[in-house]
């Protein structure tokens, strides 16, 4: 059974989240990530996609053996093929994620929740979990949102990545996105995984954000969509993963702000 994290991993690796990276990661992959941002092969990784188990169940399974990935709910999601069990060190990886070990830090918490062995190997996917239904009309894989842009005749995208409602401050760098960048539009991209408690519910937010779409800004330039990834709060690394998911969607900018991304002294938007 995978975590709610692992599920989000395996859910971007199923819609091309994650570009070509279609398996959970290796140890020199682990370590690559961690101290470099970059697994074994020199591609760009700033946080470990990686598959854990208990022990008694990793002693169980050899190189080449088949295993079922089932989310929290019981629902079947795919399959993995094992090729590597190796152990880490959990206090070692948050301190280069999340730069603490502090175990009331959320991100340090899925961290040291997880099992004691990491699985490593390919990764087959068949279903997205509840998500598409449950967030019909929201939720979008890179695939769709590719598909979506060039149905609008988009070729310029800037992506907002947001976890709250928008407020004002964030209207306004929409818009100097679109009129600096002169971009067809902008893509507020939800996340709608597990988030930390007293954030703000995904149906509550997504209201929010298209009531604000729909009375203050221009027809046909803003779309809003959301993908299944649990928040990590891992700060700059987290940050440049988001914008590499927003690349894979189709963005050709990312809107970034200091209050949000923990990045950068200023408000803007950078090429993708």
């Amino acid at each position: 059974t995978m975590s709610s994290r692992e599920s989000g991993d395996e859910r971007r690796v199923a819609g091309g989240g994650f570009a070509t990276r279609e398996r959970f990661v290796g140890e020199a992959g682990w370590q690559g990530v961690g101290e470099n941002m970059a697994l074994d092969s020199g591609v760009f990784g700033p946080i470990q996609i990686t598959r854990s188990n208990d022990q008694a169940t990793a002693d169980g399974l050899d190189d080449g053996d088949i295993v079922a990935l089932v989310d929290e709910k019981d629902d079947s999601m795919g399959y993995m093929v094992v090729n590597e069990k190796y152990t880490i060190d959990k206090a070692h990886e948050c301190q280069q994620v999340f730069k603490t070990t502090d175990d009331e830090h959320p991100g340090v918490k899925m961290v040291m929740a997880q099992g004691d062995v990491n699985l490593a190997g390919p990764v087959k996917v068949f279903s997205q979990g509840d998500f598409p239904e449950k967030y019909a009309g929201i939720y979008m894989t890179p695939t769709e949102t590719r598909a979506m842009f060039e149905q609008r005749g988009w070729k310029s995208v800037a992506a907002f990545q947001t976890r709250n409602p928008m407020h004002r401050a964030h209207e306004e760098l929409c818009r100097m996105a679109m009129e600096r960048l002169d971009a067809d539009g902008v893509v507020i991209h939800m996340l709608l995984g597990r988030l930390k408690k007293g954030d703000i519910p995904a149906p509550v937010r997504d209201a929010c954000i298209r009531t604000m779409v729909e009375h203050y800004f221009p027809k046909n330039t803003v779309m809003v969509t959301g993908y299944g990834f649990d928040m990590l709060y891992a700060g700059p690394r987290e940050a440049v993963l988001h914008a590499l998911f927003r690349q894979n969607m189709g963005a050709t900018h990312l809107i970034v702000g200091r209050d949000h991304a923990g990045v950068g002294d200023y408000y803007g938007a950078f090429d993708a």
